[in-house]
């Protein structure tokens, strides 16, 4: 496993895993938004590019794209861990929790071949108090090599409190990745990881972003490293 998330990653969001070589110069990986793309295994199968690759199959619950069954989905997810590409996998925590969802097959088979979990929980409506998202991050970190939370910032206050749970959690030895959606949090996709969030995304083709707020993939590389995330 060569994504291990030690040190932060920037992953470059896309579909179409054909963008790759565009991404080489910028990321250190792919998220490959599976429910976005056409024959997504089919593509996995094709894949000849030098990224790792992130592998997401963002259930329409959760803001992606996949209106089918969640068993089906998370099938789809399990079956992406066999390619050799394929370092880690995205899995929703409210998923993670919803014993009728199901995903300790998917959870134990990323474990037996070496894939790495990213636990991701999400809110688009607004951001939690800070001692629930500090709460949500722990209960994702428990099933999970990298917690992941993304909220909607209305505030400045809004963006102090996530990069303060970041910062506590990170302090306490805990992987995770956070950002604020929208105008108002777009910049802590540049911030969080100096504050230790281990997971940046910016889309392959700015036309084509996944998440309101994200920076183009050349102007996150460049703020990221100017602001030096460790």
């Amino acid at each position: 496993m060569s994504l291990d998330f030690d040190e932060f990653v920037l992953a470059a969001s896309t579909a179409n895993l054909s963008e790759e070589p565009a991404a080489r110069e910028y990321a250190d990986a792919i998220e490959f938004r599976m429910d976005l793309a056409d024959e997504s295994l089919a593509a996995l199968e094709d894949y000849d590019g030098g990224l790792p690759i992130l592998a997401t199959n963002r259930a329409a619950w959760e803001g992606g794209e996949w209106d089918g069954s969640d068993e089906e989905r998370l099938e789809i997810l399990a079956e992406a861990t066999r390619f050799d590409a394929v370092d880690a996998i995205d899995i929703e925590l409210e998923a993670i929790l919803d014993d009728e969802i199901g995903t300790d097959a998917v959870l134990e088979t990323a474990r037996e071949r070496d894939v790495a979990i990213v636990a991701s929980a999400h809110d688009f409506e607004g951001t939690p108090s800070r001692g629930e998202m500090v709460s949500t991050l722990t209960e994702a970190g428990k099933y999970a090599d990298v917690a992941k939370l993304a909220v909607t910032a209305e505030s400045k206050a809004d963006t102090l409190a996530l990069l303060s749970a970041t910062e506590q959690l990170t302090a306490h030895g805990d992987a995770v990745a956070t950002m604020a959606m929208g105008e108002v949090g777009s910049h802590t996709r540049a911030v969080a990881p100096v504050y230790g969030s281990r997971i940046g995304y910016a889309p392959v083709d700015p036309e084509a972003a996944t998440a309101p707020g994200q920076y183009d993939l050349e102007t996150l590389s460049e703020l990221v490293g100017t602001l030096g995330a460790e």
